[in-house]
C-alpha cells in the first residue's frame, strides 16, 4: 500500500470471505482511493459509503486497484452507479493499475469503455 502521512486507512474484515482495506491519499490534484483484498457483495458497503463520502470533493478520485485480488458484479455496480454520480456532480472518477483477473472483469463487461483506466 501507499505510504504517506496524509492516508486515512480503514480495514473493513468480513468474516470467512476476505477483507477489503480502503486507504485515501490526497495528492496535488486528485484524491486515490486504494483498495486492497476482495471487493465484493460482503465488502460493498465499505465501497459504497467510502465513494460516497468523496463526492463532493473538489479534487478529481482515482481508485487504485493494484493490490484488489477480487470484484464482482456488486462492487463494479457501486463503482459505476459512483462514476455517474461524480459526474452528476462535476467531479470525475477514473481507475488506476487494475491487476490482470480485474481488468479482465471490466473488459468482459465492456466497461474499459466507460471508464478511464490508468495502467500506470
Amino acid at each position: 500500500m501507499h505510504a504517506d502521512s496524509r492516508l486515512r486507512r480503514r480495514r473493513w474484515p468480513v468474516a470467512e470471505h476476505g477483507a477489503l482495506e480502503i486507504q485515501h491519499a490526497d495528492e496535488d490534484d486528485h484524491v486515490v482511493l486504494y483498495l486492497a483484498g476482495d471487493a465484493d457483495i460482503h465488502t460493498a458497503p465499505a465501497l459504497r459509503s467510502d465513494l460516497a463520502s468523496l463526492v463532493d470533493q473538489a479534487k478529481p478520485v482515482v481508485v487504485d486497484l493494484s493490490a484488489l485480488a477480487f470484484i464482482d458484479s456488486t462492487a463494479i455496480g457501486i463503482l459505476v452507479a459512483a462514476l455517474k454520480r461524480f459526474r452528476a456532480a462535476g467531479g470525475d472518477l477514473s481507475l488506476r493499475r487494475p491487476v490482470a483477473r480485474v481488468r479482465k472483469v471490466f473488459e468482459i463487461t465492456g466497461l474499459t469503455r466507460v471508464f478511464e483506466i490508468d495502467e500506470d
